[in-house]
């Protein structure tokens, strides 16, 4: 089938290269246009554009597809389905009925669970065992349409957003493919969410980025995990930032956010203790924990956070 492809993130890539590779025609991407990025402020193309002209794929850079030039491009291509993986905006009634065949999204969840934004971190927030990849023929709701395709993905207990969500965008490409190759077969049996089971996965505010250090040591971790590798869960430090990408619960107690023992260091948390595995601390690159105890020489009893 014809098949125009919407994404910017990394995570999306995955899923062009799969849909590229396949035997349906890829007749048009269509990311984000350049923004500034970096210490220099140049601007930088998306992941999916460099990842198109790595192909040698037809792409259109395009703040939006709403109106003007995305507009353009997605009804000059004539599509017979749209592909929707990490793109970040919903889609008006006017584009999704572009596509002959269906509008189809990717979203890295077991949907109706965790519609939204953010639902790779808020997984591991929320301390799930397992998660995964579902497509939906999409309407104009945040993540409504009917499931068309569903596979699981568990969580392993040293996930951060970094691998899971690796591991979810690989398995979201062949998820794609298997579903246009269902539609294409006319197979494919889709079926309504249940909306009464729906919870969301908005994206995560500036406060929900710093530790908490009387939440649980189980519940700081998991924090550290959603956050990694970037932007990194926050505290800080005789007054400076400092960002935690590892960590692990340990046994220990003492007043939150207290050192328990310098060498690791344990910082107690409001049941049980941290280790702090890997930091970074302000201005500095990232390293282990043991390596920040030596420069700093924190001292049993200083606070974090």
């Amino acid at each position: 089938m014809r098949a125009a492809f919407l994404g910017n993130a990394p995570w999306s890539v995955p899923s062009l290269q799969a849909l590229a590779t396949s035997r349906h025609e890829v007749v048009a991407v269509i990311t984000r246009d350049p923004r500034p990025a970096g210490r220099g402020g140049r601007p930088r193309p998306t992941a999916v554009a460099e990842a198109a002209r790595g192909l040698e794929l037809r792409l259109v850079e395009a703040p939006t597809v709403k109106h003007g030039e995305g507009l353009e491009a997605l009804r000059g291509a004539a599509p017979e389905v749209l592909a929707v993986v990490a793109y970040g905006e919903i889609l008006p009634a006017e584009v999704l009925a572009l596509p002959t065949v269906a509008p189809v999204n990717v979203h890295f969840s077991l949907l109706p669970v965790l519609r939204g934004a953010e639902p790779v971190r808020r997984a591991i927030l929320q301390g799930f065992d397992t998660t995964g990849v579902t497509t939906i023929r999409m309407d104009e709701g945040m993540d409504t349409g009917p499931i068309l395709l569903q596979a699981e993905e568990p969580i392993q207990p040293e996930d951060d957003a970094g691998s899971l969500g690796e591991r979810l965008a690989w398995l979201g490409g062949r998820l794609l493919v298997e579903t246009l190759d269902g539609l294409a077969a006319g197979t494919l049996q889709e079926r309504p969410q249940d909306h009464g089971a729906a919870t969301v996965a908005p994206k995560l505010k500036p406060e929900e980025e710093w530790i908490d250090w009387s939440d649980p040591a189980e519940a700081v971790v998991r924090r550290v995990r959603a956050l990694a590798p970037e932007p990194g869960a926050r505290t800080r430090f005789r007054d400076r930032v400092v960002k935690v990408l590892r960590a692990t619960a340990v046994a220990g107690s003492g007043p939150p956010g207290t050192v328990v023992e310098p060498d690791g260091p344990l910082v107690a948390a409001g049941r049980g203790a941290v280790a702090l595995d890997l930091v970074v601390p302000e201005g500095r690159k990232p390293m282990d924990g043991a390596a920040f105890a030596r420069g700093r020489r924190p001292e049993p009893g200083e606070r974090f956070g």
